[in-house]
């Protein structure tokens, strides 16, 4: 039977399962990617769970988020990461050293292989035609302890690219383009690849910036062919040793299709304050705008600073305009400053922020209130960029550069200049110097962690009890993000290692009193909160599951969840329940008590779980849990199931 790409990567990894959409399958990790935001919960879950070294052909801890040093709360946390790769036997990239996802896609990544990372834009990597998912950091640890990785079978999204990009578009277009078409859960349950003869004008950087964006349409993943395009990739990174070939077979199918003429393409811009809200740059020219802002994960290339570079040439940037350039990573800045274009960024008017995630998580360059900032970074969530009251467009570094010039937004194509015409440099300055090896397993097991005074093991959690009897103290709508359950950004983030207190931040963007009301009931009958479409999208943060479940979420009642978050939910220990008939939501209201019963013969049995509801009419719900995913929450998480499986272990 002809294959398509993203089948024929998942059958090279199949451990277990049928690959039919919708089917539980497992399938091996050959890779691990985590960054710092998340990366401590992952090591103290190594510690929990009692792994001496990672199992994984290669796993990689970067240091990309959080970089801002204004205490010592992050450095402590430098610390301990660098100390738990020796301690674990994983790879370290110091900070400053770049973003993850550009980094790991130079230096480890590897057409036909297979990536977990917990951030969800690790999908990125399949610009080289890898299977890269994101995921909840205690998945992630368990890759690395040797475990597969569990999931429903994706339908698999093929899209036919046809044509070639017209001048002063670019590959941020393209996936605007799909992101217009298809809104923020278009690509919910599927993986989408990318084929057709227009790929033979997009570079292995151009189709990180689409992959990366997958996350947005929450996609599983994304995935391109290993074509030439990538082996001149990695030829230029010196790496040609690790290039496959890897195509779809004639005749294959999809489960869902779609084509994009690129040639037919035209600037697009998301509007405030989601990736979905796309509309071509001409119907908002001449918005004032107070920051444009170029770099991130989702435009890390060096063609990506190099076209603003030539844009912005001899000109420089108005009055009370921030201009700020994110490198991506040290690689790109140093060949910014070999090839002269870093001075040219500096001359028109540019600050130069240090190589890493920075203002895309709000950690920096936060917006001036009530101004329009226009973004080269994924998303543009409410209050990401660390202005609460914020407005970011997200759009092409040709549009960011462009608007920089003239202080409003601006379409490109409306510069009185030709359009650059960039040939990139046939080999990089590629360098493994800041990247450290782990270390020979009997100098590993010599290692102790590095714990500063905000480092906290993580709380344990009891198994599901048999009844529940949960007040709902909270009700939200559709497209809720982990950034709303969980905020990121300079105030929250430097507490990810300590459960207790980042628990203090939880749903304050949605519901300022959540916290009071959640500690008030905690200690005797726990509570659920209720949601509507889509619930949980957005970054792979586990911080919104584990600590709302340390002040006492015992289950979640939604339309329906993005991918990570439900499994994040799942492997705290929180049931996470959907609507068997959606119009039952508007049934409920926050103050509700929801009772269930004999939930572990129910669960055990696969049957759905039935709500009784305090002065109301019961509710049907679905779950559509595997077996595994029963196990977890009976036994209170993931920790405690996997401490249970070591110890029957001979």
């Amino acid at each position: 039977m002809p294959r398509n790409v993203a089948q024929k990567l998942i059958e090279s990894h199949l451990i277990e399962g049928e690959m039919t959409p919708g089917s539980p399958i497992e399938i091996r990790i050959d890779q691990t990617l985590t960054q710092d935001a998340t990366g401590t919960l992952v090591m103290l879950s190594l510690e929990a769970i009692g792994i001496d070294r990672v199992k994984t052909e290669a796993s990689v801890q970067y240091v990309d988020h959080n970089l801002l040093q204004i205490d010592n709360l992050n450095p402590d946390d430098h610390l301990f990461l660098e100390s738990a790769c020796r301690r674990f036997g994983i790879w370290h990239s110091r900070p400053g050293n770049g973003i993850s996802h550009v980094v790991h896609m130079q230096r480890f990544g590897e057409p036909g292989k297979s990536l977990l990372g917990s951030d969800s834009h690790t999908p990125a990597a399949g610009a080289l035609g890898m299977l890269a998912i994101g995921a909840g950091g205690l998945d992630v640890a368990l890759a690395m302890s040797g475990e597969p990785f569990p999931m429903a079978m994706p339908e698999i999204f093929g899209v036919r690219l046809v044509g070639k990009l017209p001048d002063w578009v670019s590959a941020k277009d393209v996936i605007l383009e799909m992101l217009r078409r298809h809104g923020v859960s278009g690509g919910v349950g599927k993986i989408i690849e990318y084929y057709g003869s227009g790929l033979s004008s997009l570079s292995a950087m151009d189709r990180h910036v689409i992959a990366n964006m997958g996350a947005e349409l929450g996609a599983t993943t994304t995935v391109f062919p290993s074509d030439g395009e990538v082996k001149r990739f990695l030829d230029s990174e010196g790496r040609a040793e690790c290039w496959v070939k890897l195509a779809a077979d004639d005749g294959c199918v999809y489960d869902q299709h779609d084509e994009i003429d690129l040639s037919g393409l035209e600037p697009l811009i998301a509007k405030p304050s989601s990736p979905g809200n796309v509309v071509a740059v001409s119907e908002v020219v001449g918005e004032e705008i107070y920051q444009a802002y170029i770099g991130s994960s989702a435009n890390p290339g060096w063609r990506d600073f190099a076209v603003v570079a030539e844009i912005v040439r001899g000109k420089t940037v108005p009055p009370a305009m921030s201009f700020d350039i994110n490198p991506t990573s040290r690689q790109l800045l140093e060949m910014l400053i070999a090839d002269g274009r870093l001075g040219t960024l500096v001359a028109a008017g540019a600050r130069i922020h240090q190589a890493g995630c920075n203002g895309c998580i709000g950690m920096g360059q936060a917006p001036a209130i009530g101004r329009n900032s226009l973004r080269t970074t994924p998303r543009n969530f409410p209050g990401r960029s660390g202005t609460k009251e914020d407005s970011v467009f997200l759009c092409s570094p040709e549009t960011a550069a462009a608007s920089a010039l003239t202080g409003k937004i601006t379409d490109p194509r409306s510069l009185d200049m030709p359009y650059p015409r960039l040939r990139h440099p046939e080999k990089t300055v590629a360098t493994m110097a800041l990247l450290d090896a782990p270390p020979p397993p009997e100098e590993s097991r010599s290692v102790r962690l590095v714990k500063g005074p905000n480092i906290r093991s993580l709380p344990e959690f009891d198994p599901l009890p048999d009844t529940l009897e949960l007040p709902a103290i909270l009700k939200m709508g559709d497209d809720v993000s982990t950034d709303e359950i969980m905020p990121a950004g300079a105030k929250v983030l430097p507490y990810r290692s300590n459960i207790q207190k980042i628990d203090d931040f939880s749903f304050e963007r949605i519901d300022t009193t959540y916290l009071e009301r959640a500690r008030a009931v905690r200690s005797s009958t726990g509570h659920a909160v209720i949601g509507g479409e889509n619930y949980g999208q957005g970054s792979s943060r586990e911080h919104a599951a584990i600590a709302p479940r340390n002040l006492g979420l015992r289950a979640v009642l939604v339309k329906s969840f993005a991918r990570i978050h439900r499994q994040n939910l799942v492997n705290y220990g929180v049931l996470p329940l959907m609507f068997a008939e959606p119009g039952d939501y508007e049934r409920l209201d926050k103050g509700d008590v929801l009772i269930m019963r004999d939930l572990h013969r129910t669960l055990n049995a696969g049957a759905d779980v039935s709500l009784e509801v305090e002065g109301k009419d019961s509710i049907s719900t679905k779950h559509g849990l595997t077996d595994k995913q029963i196990a977890v929450i009976l036994e209170g998480g993931l920790i405690n199931w996997r401490r249970k499986r070591l110890a029957s272990e001979p």
